[in-house]
Parts: structure tokens; C-alpha cells; sequence
């Protein structure tokens, strides 16, 4: 089921708040799970199993590991538990990747047949929810929090379906103590401002990233050697646009889902395009994917404590190579994250010192070409066709040098996707943006906010009705 649709806005959605309002305290986790359960059915009713599974499975063997002192036994529960979690993963998510690739070289190099192979389907959220399993399992370990009592809270951990498909990636020790007691928290302040956040992040995915994605998919859809300049570098800033909207549209739409029931998320996006410099993009993209990096992959390498720069510049690469594999089996996927690394890794030499030379404007620049160069990997499936695509956008052809497919409604939410992408670049941006998203609320404010959510969820409604196109990007993940 997708936020974005008339059935979970008009039907699931009032119907499950309905309930849960109504509903007394001691069952409400009940009916989150159950609604959970049925939010992930409805689109993969067949994967439901592996993740009612794969629960518990982690559930006991954390329970194991931790009613026992002896250090290998504990450690042979997590090295089981990590295992199974990264194994599934890389079963459905990698497998078809590994047999492509084998393929390839016994056809070319030894001109034999190919391996049969039967095509997997990804679970969605495959990615995420894997990623919360192992933090459930290290933070156990690590003595951050102690496990979950109950099996059912667990589960609802994991299965929560506000951040179930898209996160945000959600680290056990963040959420634990809010699965079994969030009364503080359920106020109808809190309710407001939840479903205030929900209205904002449809607006940015149905109003603007819908809009953007089609005409990227018009101008990347054609022969990439035939693009012009103009054109490519359109199709790329569509595309930049409607990945941000996108994304940080569903984690609005699940924060504020989440705020609605008393749950407190973390912040998933922090106006990435402001940023300076990759080092401060990625603090302020996907934030939550930052820091399961940083916490369960680049510090565990040694982080920033090894002895020798060549070594920590190894471990930044190797984490962003990581993360480009994770977004998606492919080799553009793999380089996107390379590439990333490979600015992390001159930044940390001497390219910061250069940024903060030239001053905001041009670093801020600067850093969004970089990172709109390489959306053009993470959008192109084949590396080779990602090249191609690239030498219209940098080189000295102009073939064709008309615009195709545009329209006043495009250049119109082109125009406010510049605008809220960069709103916060002043000052004044930011302490506009603060006050709708964090600040308490007065009346006049309420009645403000109360107005502009119904009008967007009213224009989304239309524009649903109105078109089939309405993907989510992550949902691939």
C-alpha cells in the first residue's frame, strides 16, 4: 500500500485512526501490528512470512544471548542472528546481480552456457527493515538497551508500518522505550502537528516529485546518444528534484504518521542541497542511513581512531561503496557510491580547505553539480549508458538544442522545486521552516497549518485521480 493513494488516504488511513482514538491503552500496540500486517500484505502478501519469520528467529536469539555472561555464546548468538538478516538479504536483493555477472564471464571468456536461474522478486523494504534487525541485535549486545519482552513489541518494531518500507531506518535504542510507553507523548498537539507533517510530505511527492519524475522519465526513456546538451542537463535536475522530493516527502508522511500515534522518529533530511561540501550532504541526506553506517559499519572499522590517513581514507571509501550497494544491485549502483567516497576522501585532503575559501555560494554550487552529476548513476541502470548520458551533460555536443516535452505546469513546480530546495539557505528560510515543523503551535498558527494541510490534501486527491504515475523511488530498496 503507498501513502500517496486514495485507498490509505480515504479508507486505511481514517479508518485506522478511528480505532486506535477509540481503542484502550493496552491494546493499541495490538491494532498497530495488525494494521501493519495488513499495510505489508496488501502489496506483498507473500513476503509477509519472511518477515513474520525472520522475527522470531531474532527475537529468541537475542533473548539467548542475552540471559547468558559467557562471551562465546553471546557472540555466537549475534554472529547467528547478523548472519541469517544479511543473508536473506543478499539472497533476494544480490543473487540475481551475482548470477548476471557469472554469466557474463562464462559466456565471454569461456563460451559456455549460461547458469539457469530463476529470477527473484525483492521483499519491499527489504533493505530497511534488515537494517533495524541487526540494530536490535548489536544494541542488545553492546549493552545499549536491554531486549524487548514481549515478542509482539518486538515485531512491532520492525513491521511499524509508518517507516516499514522506506524508513526512516530506525536504530533499536531510539524507539525500545516508546514501544512500551508513549502516553506522554499522544497529545492532541502532538496529533496536529503529525498530521500537519503528513499534508507537507504529500504535497512534495504528489505536487512536485510526481511532476518531476514524469519528465525524467520522458528525457532518461529516449536514445541517450541523442540528447542534447539542454536536455540532459534537464532530465539530471528533474531527477535531482524529484529523488528529494520523493524521499524526503515519505519520511515527512511517516514522521508525521508516526507523531500521530506518539511516536517520535528521527529526522531523515535537513535540506541536503544547502549543503557545502559532500561531507555536510551527507550529514543532512538520508541521515538515518548515516548513522547506521557510522555506528555499525565505519566505527567498528576504526573510524577516525586508526593511526594512518591511507586507512581512513580506505574505511570512508569502503563505507560508501557499501552504501551504493546497498541502494541496488548494479554496477552504477556501486560506482554512485565510489564516486561519493572518492569526494569524501579529497574533501578530507584538501578540497574542504578550497570550499571554504571560495565562500557559500559557490561551494554550495559547486557541491550540488557533484551531486547531481551522480544521480545521473543511481537513475541509469547500465554504467556504460550513465557515461553516455554524461557526455551530453559535459561535452561539446549540441545535438538537437531544443527542450523536449515541457509546459507551463512543469516550469511552474520546477520553479518551486528550486525554491524549497534552497529555502533555507538564508537565515530567514530557516526560522521560517523551524516554525512550521518544530515550534509550538498557537491558535493563529494552528488555524494557519490546519487550512494549508486540507488544501494540499485536497490537490493531491486531484492529482492522484488524475494520473497513474505515482511511484516511490525507495520502494526498490
Amino acid at each position: 500500500m503507498v501513502f500517496s493513494s486514495i485507498i490509505f488516504i480515504f479508507y486505511f488511513l481514517p479508518l485506522f485512526l478511528l480505532a486506535y482514538l477509540l481503542i484502550g491503552k493496552n491494546y493499541k500496540n495490538g491494532l498497530i501490528l495488525v494494521a501493519s500486517i495488513f499495510f505489508y500484505s496488501w502489496g506483498a502478501p507473500k513476503f509477509i512470512f519472511v518477515i513474520l519469520g525472520t522475527t522470531l528467529l531474532d527475537f529468541f536469539l537475542v533473548r539467548w544471548m542475552s540471559n547468558t555472561d559467557k562471551r562465546f555464546y553471546r557472540r555466537l548468538m549475534l554472529t547467528l542472528s547478523v548472519s541469517v538478516n544479511l543473508g536473506l538479504l543478499i539472497y533476494f536483493k544480490y543473487s540475481n546481480f551475482f548470477i548476471e555477472n557469472i554469466n557474463g564471464i562464462i559466456t565471454s571468456v569461456f563460451h559456455a552456457k549460461e547458469i539457469t536461474w530463476t529470477k527473484l522478486v525483492l521483499p519491499l523494504g527489504i533493505s530497511f527493515y534488515t537494517f533495524e534487525t541487526i540494530t536490535y541485535v548489536v544494541d542488545v549486545y553492546r549493552g545499549i538497551h536491554k531486549p524487548l519482552k514481549n515478542f509482539w513489541d518486538y515485531q512491532l518494531y520492525i513491521i511499524l508500518f509508518p517507516k516499514l518500507i522506506a524508513g526512516p531506518i530506525i536504530r533499536y535504542h531510539e524507539l525500545a522505550d516508546q514501544i512500551t510507553d508513549r502516553s506522554e507523548f499522544e497529545t492532541n498537539e502532538n496529533r496536529l502537528m503529525g498530521l500537519y507533517r503528513f499534508a507537507i510530505g504529500l504535497g512534495k511527492k504528489v505536487l512536485i516529485a510526481n511532476v518531476m519524475g514524469e519528465q525524467a522519465n520522458l528525457i532518461f526513456g529516449k536514445e541517450y546518444g541523442s540528447i542534447s546538451l539542454y536536455t540532459a542537463w534537464l532530465g539530471a535536475l528533474a531527477y535531482t528534484f524529484q529523488i528529494y522530493f520523493d524521499f524526503s516527502g515519505y519520511s515527512d508522511m511517516a514522521i508525521g504518521l508516526g507523531k500521530i500515534m506518539g511516536f517520535r522518529f528521527p529526522e531523515n533530511f535537513n535540506n541536503p542541497y544547502t549543503s557545502r561540501s559532500i561531507t555536510e550532504f551527507w550529514r543532512r541526506w538520508h541521515i538515518t542511513l548515516g548513522n547506521w553506517m557510522k555506528n555499525y559499519l565505519y566505527i567498528p572499522l576504526g573510524g577516525n581512531r586508526v593511526n594512518n590517513k591511507f586507512r581512513l581514507y580506505f574505511n570512508l571509501w569502503l563505507v560508501f561503496l557499501a552504501s551504493g550497494l546497498w541502494h541496488g544491485a548494479s554496477w552504477s549502483f556501486v560506482f554512485w557510491g565510489a564516486y561519493h567516497g572518492f569526494f569524501l576522501v579529497i574533501e578530507r585532503m584538501f578540497l574542504l580547505k578550497v570550499f571554504d575559501k571560495i565562500g557559500k555560494l559557490l561551494s554550495t554550487l559547486i557541491t550540488f553539480i557533484i551531486v547531481a552529476t551522480g544521480w545521473v548513476f543511481f537513475r541509469v541502470e547500465k554504467l556504460s549508458d550513465a557515461f553516455i548520458y554524461l557526455q551530453h551533460m559535459f561535452g561539446p555536443k549540441f545535438i538537437g538544442g531544443h527542450l523536449i516535452g515541457t509546459d507551463l505546469r512543469f516550469w511552474v513546480l520546477f520553479s518551486v522545486s528550486i525554491l524549497f530546495s534552497f529555502f533555507t539557505f538564508f537565515k530567514r528560510g530557516q526560522k521560517i521552516q523551524d516554525t512550521v515543523y518544530f515550534d509550538s503551535y498557537t491558535v493563529s498558527r494552528h488555524t494557519i497549518l490546519a487550512s494549508i494541510s486540507v488544501i494540499l490534501i485536497a490537490l493531491c486527491s486531484a492529482a492522484i485521480t488524475s494520473t497513474d504515475f505515482n511511484p516511490f523511488i525507495y520502494f526498490r530498496f
